[in-house]
C-alpha cells in the first residue's frame, strides 16, 4: 500500500524537526560568531560549507536505503547524529568566547556531525517519500513536507530569537538543548512504523555495486542536466544565507533577537510562496513547475536588488518588507523545483530512486556550502577593499541576483514544459 495523507503529514514532521536545528547554526550562532565575537564572517562560512561539504555522501545513503527496507533507522540516526552536533554547534560558540581554538575545534567536530545527520536522514527520508507516495500524490506531498521544514524554520526562528535577548551563553545552551532534544523525539514518534506498512517500488535486494548504480543515473541525461541547474540554482539560493544577519546588524543595528527573528519573518515568507504554488499549481493546475521555477528565480533577483538598495538608507529602512518578499521568492522557485525533483526521482532506470534523490541532494548541499562560503568570503573581501558595509553587502547580494537570473534561463532550457512522466504505480501486496 502507498502512504497515506497522515503518514505524509507525519513525514513531513521530520523535515520539521531538520530544519529547526539547522536553522540554529545558519542563523542565530552564524549571527553571534561574525557580530558578538568579531569573528570573520567567512569562519561560520567555513563551518556551514563543512557540514554541506560532508553530504556529498547522500548518494550512498540513498543507495544505502534502496538496498533495502532500512530507511527508517537511518532516518532515526540521522536526525540523533544531527541533534549531537547542534548541540556541540552552539557549545562551540561559548567555548570561543574564553577558549577559541578549543571552541573552533568542537566546531568542526559539531558541524561535520551535523553533515552526517542531515545526510542520512534528509536522502533517505525522501527516497521514502518518492518510492512510497501514490504518484498522483507526488506533487503534494512534496509541497506538504517542505511546507512543514519551512514552518519548523520560521517558528524555530522566531521563539528563539524572542527567547534569546538579552543575551547570555548559559541562555543559548538552554534554547538549543530544547530544540535538538525536542527534534530527535519527534522524528521518531513521527516515523515509527510508517516504513513497515507501506510496499515500496524498489525491490528489497539489490546487489549492484553502489559505483555502477550511481554511474546508471549519471548516463540519464535529463538525471545530470537537472543536477547541474540544481548546482547552480543552490548557489544563488544560500549565498545570502550566512550574510543577511550580519548585514542587518552592521547597517541596520538589529540585536540578536531581532536578526534571529528576522530570518523567522524571511521563512514565513519561504512558507507563503510555497503554499501559492501548492495550490495554484497542484490545487487549481494554474502554471507548469517550469514556469513556476522560473518566476521565483526572476521575482528572487528583484527582491536582492531591493535589500542591495535599502542598505544606503541605514537604519529605519524597511529591511523586514524587504527580506519577507525575498523568501516569498524563494519559496515560489523552491516548492517548484522540489516538485520536478519529486517527478523526476522515478524516471530513468527503476530501483535507482533513492540514488537519484541523494545525486541531487548532493549537488544541493554543495552548492549551499559552496554558496554560503562564497557569499561570506566575498562580504568579507568587499568590507576590506569597499570600507563601508551597506556597499560591500550591497555588492554580493547584487552579483547573488545575477546568479538567480542565470538560474531562470537555465531553468528555461532543462526542464520540460509539461509534467514529468509519474513513474510506475505502486503496487498493492498479491499485484
Amino acid at each position: 500500500m502507498s502512504l497515506s495523507w497522515l503518514s505524509i503529514v507525519r513525514l513531513g514532521l521530520v523535515q520539521m524537526a531538520l530544519g529547526a536545528v539547522v536553522v540554529l547554526t545558519t542563523s542565530t550562532l552564524n549571527r553571534l560568531m561574525v557580530f558578538e565575537l568579531a569573528l570573520p564572517a567567512v569562519l561560520p562560512g567555513l563551518l556551514v560549507a563543512l557540514h554541506y561539504g560532508i553530504q556529498i555522501t547522500r548518494p550512498n545513503w540513498g543507495y544505502r536505503s534502496d538496498t533495502g527496507r532500512k530507511r527508517t533507522r537511518w532516518i532515526i540516526g540521522g536526525v540523533a547524529c544531527l541533534a549531537a552536533g547542534g548541540f556541540g554547534a552552539a557549545l562551540g560558540v561559548v567555548v570561543m568566547e574564553g577558549q577559541f581554538l578549543a571552541g573552533l575545534l568542537l566546531s568542526i567536530l559539531a558541524y561535520a556531525l551535523i553533515g552526517v545527520g542531515v545526510g542520512a536522514s534528509g536522502t533517505s527520508l525522501l527516497a521514502l517519500l518518492a518510492t512510497s507516495t501514490a504518484p498522483h500524490r507526488r506533487a503534494a506531498a512534496a509541497t506538504i513536507t517542505w511546507l512543514m521544514m519551512i514552518a519548523g524554520i520560521a517558528i524555530t526562528a522566531g521563539v528563539v530569537g524572542a527567547n534569546l535577548d538579552p543575551y547570555t551563553p548559559e541562555r543559548l545552551l538552554n534554547i538549543v538543548a530544547i530544540v535538538t532534544l525536542g527534534a530527535v523525539l519527534i522524528s521518531t514518534l513521527a516515523v515509527w512504523g510508517i516504513e513497515a506498512r507501506v510496499t515500496q517500488i524498489t525491490p528489497s535486494r539489490e546487489t549492484l555495486p553502489f559505483r555502477q548504480g550511481l554511474a546508471e543515473v549519471w548516463a540519464e541525461p535529463k538525471a545530470r542536466h537537472f543536477t547541474i541547474f540544481v548546482f547552480l540554482s543552490m548557489t544563488a539560493y544560500f549565498m545570502q544565507e550566512l550574510i543577511l544577519e550580519p548585514y542587518s546588524a552592521f547597517v541596520f543595528d538589529f540585536t540578536p533577537g531581532q536578526s534571529t527573528s528576522l530570518s523567522g519573518a524571511q521563512n514565513g515568507g519561504v512558507f507563503v510562496g510555497m503554499l501559492t504554488v501548492g495550490i495554484m499549481a497542484s490545487g487549481l493546475k494554474l502554471g507548469q513547475m517550469k514556469t513556476w521555477v522560473v518566476t521565483g528565480c526572476l521575482m528572487s533577483a528583484a527582491a536582492l536588488g531591493v535589500i542591495a538598495m535599502l542598505g544606503q538608507s541605514g537604519p529605519g529602512a524597511p529591511l523586514l518588507p524587504a527580506v519577507v518578499f525575498l523568501g516569498f521568492a524563494n519559496g515560489v522557485f523552491a516548492v517548484a523545483a522540489i516538485g520536478s525533483m519529486m517527478q523526476l526521482a522515478g524516471e530513468g532506470r527503476e530501483a535507482r530512486e533513492g540514488t537519484r534523490m541523494g545525486l541531487w541532494g548532493a549537488a544541493q548541499a554543495i552548492a549551499a556550502g559552496f554558496g554560503g562560503l562564497l557569499g561570506s568570503a566575498s562580504a568579507d573581501l568587499m568590507r576590506l577593499a569597499l570600507g563601508t558595509p551597506a556597499t560591500a553587502f550591497g555588492t554580493v547580494f547584487i552579483f547573488e541576483a545575477g546568479l538567480f537570473l542565470a538560474s531562470a534561463y537555465m531553468a528555461w532550457q532543462v526542464l520540460d514544459r509539461t509534467p514529468a512522466r509519474s513513474p510506475s504505480p505502486i503496487l498493492m501486496p498479491g499485484e
